[in-house]
Parts: structure tokens; sequence; C-alpha cells
């Protein structure tokens, strides 16, 4: 039985990280992962093929309906949609080949199966009617999570779908209904209504991306309604069914009234859960909470001081740069290192058009806590850079602490905004204050100035160009 210093159940962007970073320190390290390529879902059928959909969709919606403003004149574009998907799996395969290739450099044993515990100390990979058995000082839970699934709404994989069938329809849907406004509805309903297809959201609170500050929920909402795309708050699904060609759902409204919709497809996207069946946790005593999530502690061990867990098993928002730190972090303090991750510093991003980004605490949660506060925004709109290029929906919001000016809250909404928000991170990061953002120079003309004139805004009310 070969004996590895660590051993890592998972390949996510936490799991082959972690393994990179465990090599890095020195350690013999086994990674191991179900599926026959490396990545998780992130690379296979989340953050990167999604990315490709949302970029081609893009490029196609602003033939249909920028171009001739930008004085290009073309024939009317049509939709190929196997050749995005075909794009889309190239795009996939190339990142995928390239974990093997950072694999084969850290010198990482790979382990293609299904790994389980046995006890403490040793995993089982079973490979169909193959089995394997290794040993570890030390193991790493990083087995990611899969779309939940409702009771009365069963994926069909035909019909009723989740992210992994949406990102490989066949046809452009006529009419696709999407349960859930969160980051995967809008992303994927967005890639859709780009290419022609009536989008009908339907979610169970009030506003889109609830995690979000307020703004940015309410400024997603506006653009998105510009895409055609219509929304359903404070709706309760009931039930999903479907004949094989339709879709009916039963909804009912905030009057407690029932509301029928119909559909070609139906995108289910309600969120993730932690995927732990089958590990074998029973056999090494660590348990899972009420939503199946592995419990840690500060350090990310287990019950089992030398089993740890990362990503989208444990507590935490479920990203996939979240589960990369906590990767290193487990690593670099198996080999005694003190590092640290700052939780409240990890961003989230919705990359639909105008992307949404964010960091750090929202104007409702810093109100609850009772700090006094101020706030500076600035649209985009007011930004010459942006009308260049015809992005001029959105705007940057930045909150800072009405007695030390330190930034507490991030939140853009905007061209690229995605990018932009690593402004703020390692702003927060040293703890800066809006006015250090506002005395900063940035480049003119770009989208990055609309940071700074929002710093100016919360520093004295002072931005230069509003």
């Amino acid at each position: 039985m070969d004996k590895f210093d660590v051993a890592i159940i998972g390949s996510g962007p936490g799991g082959y990280v972690a393994a990179i970073r465990c090599a890095q320190l020195g350690m013999k390290t086994a990674l191991i992962e179900k599926y026959s390529t490396l990545g998780g879902t992130c690379l296979n059928v989340g953050c990167i093929p999604s990315k490709a959909l949302l970029d081609s969709s893009e490029h196609f919606h602003n033939a249909m309906h920028s171009f001739a403003d930008h004085g290009i004149d073309i024939e009317t574009p049509k939709v190929n949609l196997a050749q995005m998907i075909s794009r889309k799996n190239a795009v996939v395969s190339q990142t995928t080949d390239g974990i093997d290739f950072l694999m084969k450099k850290n010198k990482i044993t790979v382990f293609q199966g299904f790994g389980s515990f046995v006890d403490d100390h040793t995993i089982a990979i079973k490979k169909e009617t193959e089995e394997t058995k290794i040993s570890a000082n030390k193991v790493i839970i990083a087995t990611g999570s899969k779309p939940t699934e409702l009771p009365f709404a069963k994926f069909d994989k035909e019909r009723i779908i989740s992210s992994t069938e949406a990102l490989n329809l066949k046809e452009v849907p006529k009419q696709m209904i999407v349960i859930g406004a969160g980051v995967i509805g809008l992303e994927l309903g967005s890639v859709y209504a780009r290419l022609g297809s009536e989008v009908t959201v339907i979610e169970y609170l009030d506003k889109a991306i609830p995690g979000y500050d307020s703004a940015m929920s309410k400024e997603i909402t506006k653009s998105l309604k510009k895409l055609g795309i219509k929304f359903n708050f404070s709706h309760k699904v009931t039930d999903v069914s479907s004949d094989g060609k339709k879709v009916s759902v039963s909804a009912t409204d905030k009057k407690n009234q029932e509301v029928k919709f119909e559909g070609d497809y139906c995108l289910v996207a309600v969120g993730r859960s932690a995927y732990t069946a089958g590990l074998g946790l029973e056999n090494v005593g660590i348990k899972t909470d009420q939503r199946g999530k592995v419990e840690v502690n500060e350090k990310l061990q287990t019950s089992k001081e030398h089993i740890f867990a990362i990503g989208d098993v444990i507590k935490g928002a479920m990203l996939a740069h979240k589960a990369e730190e906590e990767g290193v972090f487990v690593a670099e303090t198996m080999a005694g290192q003190k590092p640290h991750i700052d939780y409240n510093l990890i961003p989230g991003v919705v990359y639909t058009w105008p992307e949404v980004a964010s960091v750090g605490r929202t104007e409702e949660q810093i109100k609850e806590a009772g700090i006094s506060y101020k706030v500076g925004s600035f649209p985009f709109r007011a930004l010459g850079r942006a009308r260049a290029s015809g992005d001029t929906d959105g705007l940057v919001k930045i909150i800072s602490d009405k007695n030390t000016d330190e930034i507490l809250g991030f939140h853009m909404i905007g061209p690229r905004a995605a990018d932009l928000i690593a402004e703020g991170v390692v702003a927060m990061e040293y703890r800066a204050s809006a006015e250090d953002i506002a005395r900063m120079s940035h480049a003119h003309p770009t989208f990055a100035e609309a940071i700074k004139e929002a710093a100016l805004a919360a520093t004295d009310n002072r931005a230069l160009h509003v």
C-alpha cells in the first residue's frame, strides 16, 4: 500500500491548489478525483464553461444591438449554438489539461476513482471493478458541491435541468424559466436571454442576488430587465412538471394567489449542496451539520485533527477562490506556518453584464451592527471611458466608518467590476481609508476612475465629475 504525507479527496480549485502547495512545501502528495478530468465543478461544469458562454453570448448580443451604433454594418448575425458549445468545451479541455500539467510538474500522484475513508489513515479508491488503497498521515476533504434539487422539481436532465445541463443545450429555448435569482440563475439566464430566449425568473425572496448590497440588487434587476428578463419576486414555487416537450411551473405570489408559468426548459438554480455522500465519514467519526457540511475549527480541522476540510463542504460562501485560499491555508498550517484568511475580504462576483462585485460588509449589515458610516457612490454614466465603450449602466459604492474613514464595504456594478474589485480587496486588506484611495492617481480614461470618484464622494462628498 502506497504511503503519502497527505492525500486530498477532490481536485477542484481547493483540492488541486492544496495539492500544489503541499508539494511545494515538500510533502509527498496524492490527489484523488472520481471523474476522468481534474478541476472539479469550477473547471468542468461551473466557472470556466459558464464564462465561455457568457462571453460568446455577449459578442452575439453586441453584434445584434451595438455594432451599428459603433459604425459597424453587418448582415443580421445568427446563433450557432453548437459552435458556442464546442468552443466552450475546448476552453474547458485546455484548462483541465493545464491542471494535469501542474500535477506532473509538482510530482503529485493522481488517482482516478471514488475516494472514501476506510479508517483514520486509509483511503479506498474505487474505479469501476478495481479498488486501490493508500495510506496518508494527513487528509484534506475537498469534494465540493452539487446543484440542489427541489423535492417537487426533480432533475430529468432534459427539460427540468440544473446548471450542468444548461451548459450543453442543443437549442436556444424559446421560453426558459429560471427558479432562483442568485448568481447562477442570473448568469445562465442572461446567456440565453442574449441569444433570444424569453427568460422568466422566479425568486422566493423579494430581490435578486439577496446576499449583496441592496443597491447592487436594484441595479442588476434594472439592467437585466433591459435585456428582456422578467422577474417574479416573492414567489414560492410549489410544483414543476414536464410532458417531455414543455415545462409547467406553479407558484404562489405574495398575496398567496396561484400563478402558473410555461416554458421549454426550467433551470433550477436554488443553490448547491455539499457533496459528502459515500465518503465514509462514519468510519472516522466525522459528523456533518443539518445542511450536510463538515464541521471544522478555525484551523479547518475536523473532529480528527489530522483530517481537514475545505471549500464547498464547509461553512461559508461556495466560491472557487475561497476554496483556493483554504487549500493554501491548510497546506501551510500542516507545514507549521501561521497563515491567515480574512473571510470578510473574500470578494463575490456575478458575471452578468454589467458585472457585479463586492467585498466587505453591505450597508444593511453595517447598519444592523450599529456602526456610524458614510457612503460615497459614483455612476459609470458620468465616466468618459464608460461612455466611449457604451457601458454606462451601474455604479461604484464605497462605505467607510464615519469616525475613522476606514473602508467597511466596497460594492460595484458595471463594466469589468470582476477585475476592478481587486482594488477594494487590496485597500481593505491594508485597512485603507476612503481618503487613501481618493488621493491615489487613477489613469484616465479608465473604468477604475469610478473607484477614485466614489472614494472622493465618501471622503467629503467631493466627487469631481458629478
